[in-house]
């Protein structure tokens, strides 16, 4: 059984950093100023406290569900009138891409070879992925779809601020759950057939930060890999995992090759390509993944520590888990291969 929201008035003591003053405490907080509107001090704020209550990681911070001062009189305007988030009390209108690209392709003839997707396991996985793929093909049209798995407002990623402010990613679908990118799908499937529309060559696909997880094997935003890879491949799309690797995961389950990846590669209906650093291809050997196309590739790991993009996963340095950041290098570098 689902607990009640723990919602709780604050008053914003801090714009940026945002801080909210909850009975007397200052706490940190997140707003969704998309869907919200901007946040100012002295504000009158309902606020979630449930993840700092509990002090989760990387949800450790309370979050602004209504600005009472100044949020009361938003509105979207225009024609939209698809919801997202539909039937909770975030519901609000979307002009869905799928929409979009049906007009487009009408005026545009559809490109003769199909988009590569490279899927990811974990947001991590983004900058490394799109960056290894713009450094072996300039020029490579990459964009990022946003799935479910982990945070779902697009706003919410600095990775994905970056990633465009550097060219690195020409665009950022999120499709349903995830919303608030700048195109909106109601789905994996049409999000990923619209990239054409949009003139994409290739394609990473992957959750938000933050992954969900319950320590079971399948009770985690990982396995939002499994739709993700089904989407692609009901669409004929040359199809790739990034695998989820690491060196020194205090987890023993995430040491190697993560059982995340291993429980999607097994549950898969159908082959895929699956890319790996050369010098790991041992964590491969004992897999059952024979139905998988296994793809060594070298990588360099020195040029991507001096790109100034992300260096750190669950606050381990690339010096202490190199394995975690070669094998979206590795993935990318593949991507590029089959975006060309």
């Amino acid at each position: 059984m689902a607990a009640r929201l723990k919602l709780r008035r604050g008053v914003v003591v801090s714009a940026d950093p945002l801080e909210i003053e909850v009975g007397g405490e200052r706490r940190r907080a997140w707003a969704d100023e998309v869907l919200l509107g901007e946040m100012g001090e002295g504000d009158e704020v309902v606020v979630n406290v449930a993840a700092l209550d509990l002090e989760l990681g990387s949800g450790g911070f309370d979050v602004v569900h209504v600005n009472l001062t100044r949020g009361l009189e938003g509105g979207a305007e225009g024609d939209a009138h698809v919801m997202k988030l539909n039937y909770t009390s975030l519901q609000h209108p979307v002009e869905p891409v799928e929409e979009q690209s049906v007009r487009l392709l009408g005026a545009m003839d559809p490109k003769g070879a199909p988009l590569s997707v490279l899927v990811l396991p974990l947001h991590g996985h983004l900058a490394p992925a799109a960056w290894a793929a713009a450094q072996a093909a300039p020029g490579l049209q990459v964009g990022y779809v946003q799935t479910g798995g982990g945070a779902l407002p697009g706003s919410f990623s600095r990775d994905v601020r970056q990633l465009r402010e550097l060219d690195l990613l020409v665009g950022h679908i999120t499709a349903a759950p995830a919303y608030g990118g700048e195109h909106e799908a109601l789905g994996t499937v049409g999000a990923l057939d619209a990239a054409t529309a949009l003139g994409w060559d290739a394609i990473l696909v992957g959750p938000g930060p933050g992954l969900i997880g319950s320590d079971t094997a399948y009770g985690n935003g990982g396995m939002a890999a499994i739709g993700s890879a089904h989407a692609a491949l009901s669409l004929d799309l040359p199809t790739a995992i990034s695998p989820r690797l690491s060196s020194s995961d205090p987890r023993e389950r995430h040491r190697g090759l993560s059982h995340h990846t291993r429980t999607v590669l097994d549950l898969l209906l159908a082959p895929v390509d699956l890319p790996m650093p050369e010098q790991a291809q041992d964590l491969f050997s004992d897999l059952g993944v024979s139905k998988h196309r296994l793809h060594p590739v070298s990588i360099d790991l020195a040029l991507y520590e001096q790109s100034g993009l992300p260096t750190k996963t669950m606050g381990r340095g690339l010096e202490d888990d190199p394995l975690f950041f070669e094998a979206p290098l590795a993935a990318g570098t593949f991507l590029a291969s089959r975006g060309l």
